[in-house]
């Protein structure tokens, strides 16, 4: 989603101001919201106005608080130019994009393919695009995620699992790219989980990565809500030092004993061990030889899309709405050369 005005973000304080808890229906439309640094350092606790689906006079009427908000905040909205010390509009009233104008009380970008996919559940997995440690995490549908959050429409923690082991992040760091300063990893949902094939487990198997994967989500989770100013970026740095091996000091071992870091790598390890195994392959594979066999695997998944043979991950979504289209046409998985990814 992008917001396009920062009149659509509010406090929860200003959310109950506008209405929420009064007026019957506003919870669907006054959400928590999160942008990539919400997900990875700590979440500003921001809450967004998602008026899409709704009419201006449906607004008007059934919400009559939020509506005069968004009309001084977004639709007539000045900001004092410091050095002219005048006031300059930048509302949607004064907006050259048409449709921004005529929708002014919806923000910019509402992304109404990706809601129907996410209609049903209760939570979806998401990864920041760009950052310096590869991580998955569920997070609940009543969140609203910004457009630098890749969403990926699915509750399962087998997929979870999948996705967060080495296996998918190695691939992730040779087929995705890199951006920013630190030079961190970008992830490319049409480079990188398009074409990425995932495992044919047994239910022991599928079972296994779920529990695994369920469990670090939670441990991370709980960590971050009883250590104040823990972030995500730092249990997996705390992680990382303690696999180097090196000796800490007293403050950054306690550090990494509150924020679970030594919990983490061993959920990680064995998340890894049972993803391997649900592919048929070694625990300790490096990562060139992991690459080698990934691409081996997406061509003769590819070759299975194009005889018909289709593996779905959601099938209850999918099949009804892709079900009947050519695979060569929908290019669920690609086939890559070694070089490529």
């Amino acid at each position: 989603m992008k917001l396009h005005g920062d009149g659509f973000l509010i406090s929860f304080l200003e959310a109950q101001m506008l209405g929420l808890g009064r007026r019957e229906g506003l919870e669907t439309h006054i959400r928590p919201y999160l942008n990539g640094r919400d997900a990875l350092q700590r979440s500003r606790n921001l809450w967004v106005i998602d008026l899409f689906g709704l009419n201006e006079v449906d607004v008007r009427q059934r919400f009559p608080e939020v509506y005069e908000h968004l009309l001084s905040r977004v639709w007539d909205y000045k900001v004092l130019n410091k050095k002219t010390q005048k006031w300059e509009p930048t509302g949607r009233k004064y907006n050259n994009r048409q449709t921004y104008k005529d929708n002014w009380w919806i923000f910019g970008e509402p992304r109404g393919d990706i809601r129907p996919a996410l209609h049903g559940l209760v939570r979806y997995i998401a990864t920041v695009e760009t950052s310096k440690h590869r991580v998955f995490q569920f997070l609940d549908v009543s969140i609203l995620p910004d457009n630098m959050i890749i969403v990926f429409a699915i509750d399962s923690s087998f997929h979870l699992g999948i996705v967060q082991s080495s296996i998918h992040t190695e691939w992730a760091l040779r087929a995705g790219g890199w951006l920013g300063i630190g030079n961190d990893s970008r992830y490319s949902k049409s480079k990188v989980f398009d074409s990425f094939p995932f495992p044919d487990p047994t239910s022991s198997q599928r079972g296994r990565i779920a529990c695994v994967a369920e469990e670090l989500d939670a441990r991370r989770k709980a960590a971050l809500a009883e250590v104040p100013g823990l972030t995500m970026t730092e249990i997996y740095n705390l992680r990382d030092l303690k696999r180097g091996g090196a000796a800490l000091d007293f403050v950054t071992e306690e550090r990494a004993t509150r924020a679970r870091a030594g919990t983490v790598a061993k959920l990680h390890d064995e998340l890894d061990a049972a993803v391997a195994a649900a592919y048929g392959w070694p625990a300790d594979l490096a990562p060139s030889e992991i690459i080698t066999r990934l691409v081996a695997l997406n061509h003769e998944r590819a070759a299975e899309e194009a005889a018909g043979t289709i593996r779905w991950l959601r099938p209850d979504y999918q099949i009804p709405r892709f079900g009947s289209a050519k695979p060569a046409k929908r290019g669920r998985k690609v086939a890559v050369e070694a070089d490529d990814a």
